[in-house]
């Protein structure tokens, strides 16, 4: 019979733990017999001495078989989901779940809330009146099921994968949240236990990411595809650009306005062509090869879904957003192109401004962010606007123009480089 303590010894002596070992070590966290300080020098190991594919699939089944899981194989549509590490002005999954259930597939996505800079999508649906990110197990085969719907996105419940969010509530304070095993392990254990037929991965890397370099989006992109492969699980994973926010808006109910834009046929470019890409990678997962998203998208049939999703959760789609009591125009010190936007300055700035909490538990502004008005390869002149800054507490406008000091510039020219860098899987 393992111990807490040979478990420890053995990581952090680089050796490879067994199943045995990680199936007890988890368990014994998830009743209470493995203490908080035993698991937090173990993940300090593991961040230290890493793990193989084997080990970090293990932790992963592990860490599934912790709690309940869901199961969609019954439904009469196969099952897609997508998960985003997430960045600045993040909003793809918006337009993304009606467009892919507009499609003919169902969509049974869980979200998350946002923690800094990094906005979350039940955070952004949340500003939609009477939205509710609270779906029980039982009404979300229900609308997944419904040709009329077929897309839910909520929260997760209770019973999923306990020991993923247990431990990582320690990992938040131990230093140990950049472990890549731990990390795709705590991403695929949710998604398996999620029960959905295939999944794709968007990795971004980026100034406005969680990965700033490309070597570590890599890995993690290769390790999620690994442990989504080892589970029977078909899972793709693009790498994604996040130097520059995506779209022209970062800030919870002003990234729900720029979604309704893309479904009604407008909307920026690059959030355009991450959905429509999204999708299209999505139904090749599927094995769905008659049906065009970009169709979808301009027909209004994506549309109809993203209405029929809202309503289904007690949201209205027609009810007016949260605007902001403040609000705070930048405008451009000199002419030329645009070439830098950085994205975690505007991140930082639209989270100062309110629309994003510092701690789990806080609460955001529904109506606080940022509006860009240009950006990189649009020529801008002295004096043009360049941001409008939204806010409910005109106090914090200050520090946000703070975080916008140096987070543009401009030049004679412009060559803007690819959305998707690479797609692994």
């Amino acid at each position: 019979m393992p111990d807490a303590v040979s478990v420890i010894r053995a990581k952090r002596d680089g050796h490879e733990l067994t199943r045995a070992q990680i199936d007890w070590v988890v368990d014994g966290f998830t009743r209470g017999t493995v203490a908080d300080e035993q698991m937090s020098a173990l993940a300090m190991a593991i961040l230290l001495r890493g793990m193989t594919r084997t080990e970090t699939s293990a932790w992963t089944t592990a860490m599934i078989a912790s709690g309940s899981r869901m199961d969609f194989t019954d439904l009469p549509r196969p099952t897609v989901d997508k998960h985003s590490t997430g960045g600045v002005g993040d909003k793809i999954t918006l337009p993304l779940a009606p467009l892919v259930a507009a499609c003919g597939l169902g969509v049974p996505q869980l979200a998350g809330r946002g923690l800094g800079y990094t906005g979350g999508t039940l955070d952004k649906l949340e500003a939609i009146p009477g939205w509710s990110a609270q779906v029980s197990s039982a009404r979300m085969r229900e609308l997944v099921a419904d040709p009329a719907v077929g897309a839910v996105i909520c929260a997760a419940g209770a019973d999923l994968a306990p020991a993923d969010k247990k431990l990582y509530a320690l990992r938040d304070v131990t230093g140990t949240v950049e472990s890549i095993p731990l990390i795709a392990s705590s991403i695929m254990s949710k998604k398996i236990a999620e029960g959905t037929g295939s999944l794709l991965l968007d990795v971004k890397v980026g100034s406005g990411a969680f990965m700033q370099k490309y070597d570590d989006a890599r890995e993690l992109a290769e390790t999620m595809v690994e442990i989504g492969t080892d589970a029977s699980l078909p899972t793709r994973a693009m790498i994604t650009r996040m130097d520059v926010p995506l779209g022209s808006t970062a800030g919870n109910g002003l990234e729900v306005a720029e979604s309704v834009e893309v479904l009604a046929g407008g909307g920026p470019a690059d959030v355009v062509e991450l959905t429509i890409a999204s999708a299209r990678e999505m139904l090749a997962l599927a094995g769905v090869e008659d049906v065009d998203p970009a169709q979808r998208l301009a027909d209004g049939h994506a549309m109809d879904h993203w209405r029929a999703m809202i309503a289904a959760q007690g949201g209205d789609p027609d009810a007016a957003l949260p605007k902001a009591r403040h609000t705070e125009l930048v405008r451009a010190t000199e002419s030329g192109v645009l070439t830098t936007l950085d994205a975690l300055a505007v991140g930082i700035a639209a989270w100062r401004l309110g629309a994003g909490r510092a701690r789990q538990g806080d609460a955001v502004q529904s109506a606080a962010g940022v509006v860009m008005h240009a950006k990189p390869g649009e020529a801008v002149q002295a004096g043009d606007a360049l941001f409008t800054l939204h806010t409910d507490t005109p106090e914090s406008i200050a520090s946000a123009l703070e975080a916008l000091t140096g987070a543009w510039s401009v030049s004679e020219g412009y060559s803007p480089p690819p959305l998707i860098i690479e797609r692994i899987g």
